[in-house]
């Protein structure tokens, strides 16, 4: 109900600005500039897993670690990481109601005013390391009020809320690259080949000289269990993540090259805890595997072109077909979406995403499907679409797939 109270302060048009926040959280007595040492991740794909992966590793190497996740899967609470615990529903709870009294009904979205709960709680409570995932972008992102970060990481970058961000690949480059402030270390991702040039000359007149792009640490072997990564022209072995699909090894060698910075700095880690930060490392939605009877089910938050493409290299190395239960937000690329995922798809069922009233309809869906030439069926639900399955179609492979919140 109070999350609910919380979404309707929404105001009536977005603008991505700073300016409602600096207000309430000054309110506040500006708890944003009292949070523990800060890593700072922005980019398109990647930002949850390089998250996990780096949160487990310190975990794991005895530090205390808090941490900002969006969006969440199951409940709210996962958002909100204190000293690597969620956070108990009771604290939340008496946090959010304060904020909302001292907000005093102006209008402020939902992630501007959760991010301000979440620093005020981050701010009252001591921990080694933050961790915070962007939202939306970077430049204007409501994380980005901060002043200070130790280390900021740009994850792989591609096309994503052109509505907000802008409409090709370097405006939104540019607004994702905002989050690097002055005096931060800086992580550059592996790219695309096109905008690894670009970013470098977007970012050779910053002051901060402090940049470590993907070049100088990089994947130089792969074999079944370990993969060895080459950090400037020192080789170190580690053990594979359990996280599937290749696209995990390169957020792990970001969250290594995170890491490895930090030891740089003088922070002690200790090998054998690195690579069980690794292993232990799990992140749902991200091609989660399960069952359904005898179907092999796989669910993935993917929803643009290049989450796509994750997805059909991940099959195609698997030599796999399948079923694909699709249902997306409405101003995400839907058919360029699934043009890319057509060379291993079976057919596709058609759902609206429960409770979105930005959701793609069945019937929209099924026309950009049905232009792709590929089979596809409207269902009411999840479980009519998965009665169908086990008792007509009985396919070897399912996907849910196209949205987080279907996830």
């Amino acid at each position: 109900k109070l999350l609910t109270q919380l979404t309707n302060l929404h105001p009536k048009y977005i603008d991505l600005s700073l300016d409602r926040l600096r207000i309430l959280l000054k309110r506040l007595d500006n708890p944003h500039f009292k949070l523990p040492t800060t890593i700072h991740i922005a980019g398109t794909n990647g930002k949850g897993s390089t998250l996990s992966f780096i949160q487990n590793i310190l975990k794991n190497n005895n530090y205390s670690c808090h941490a900002y996740i969006s969006p969440h899967l199951v409940k709210f609470n996962e958002r909100i990481i204190i000293n690597n615990k969620i956070i108990k529903t009771k604290k939340l709870l008496k946090t959010l109601e304060y904020i909302k009294k001292i907000n005093n009904n102006e209008k402020i979205t939902f992630f501007e005013i959760t991010t301000v709960a979440a620093f005020y709680i981050f701010s009252h409570e001591k921990a080694d390391f933050l961790i915070l995932e962007t939202g939306l972008g970077g430049r204007l992102d409501a994380t980005n009020i901060i002043n200070d970060s130790l280390i900021d990481i740009i994850t792989p970058i591609g096309i994503d809320h052109k509505d907000f961000l802008g409409k090709n690949i370097y405006k939104i480059t540019n607004e994702k690259l905002g989050i690097i402030k002055k005096n931060s270390n800086v992580i550059i991702s592996n790219q695309k080949i096109y905008l690894k040039s670009y970013i470098k000359n977007q970012l050779k007149n910053k002051e901060n000289k402090k940049i470590f792009y993907n070049t100088h640490y990089k994947i130089s072997k792969i074999t079944k269990k370990y993969f060895t990564l080459k950090f400037f022209k020192k080789e170190i072995i580690f053990n594979k993540p359990t996280l599937d699909g290749q696209h995990q090894l390169e957020n792990v060698s970001t969250a290594l090259a995170t890491i490895l910075k930090l030891k740089i700095l003088g922070y002690p880690f200790f090998y054998q805890n690195i690579n069980q930060g690794i292993i232990k490392t799990t992140w749902p939605g991200r091609l989660e595997r399960c069952k359904l009877k005898k179907i092999n089910v796989f669910l993935d938050g993917a929803h643009n072109i290049d989450g796509a493409q994750k997805l059909l290299e991940f099959f195609n190395n698997q030599n796999l077909k399948v079923w694909l239960i699709i249902g997306m937000l409405n101003n995400k690329d839907l058919y360029d979406f699934i043009k890319k995922l057509k060379p291993i798809l079976s057919g596709v069922i058609a759902l609206k995403i429960p409770n979105e009233k930005n959701s793609f309809t069945t019937k929209e869906i099924k026309q950009v499907v049905t232009k792709l030439n590929i089979n596809c069926l409207e269902k009411k639900s999840i479980n009519q679409a998965n009665n169908f399955l086990l008792n007509k179609i009985k396919p070897k492979n399912l996907l849910i797939s196209g949205s987080l919140y279907l996830i």
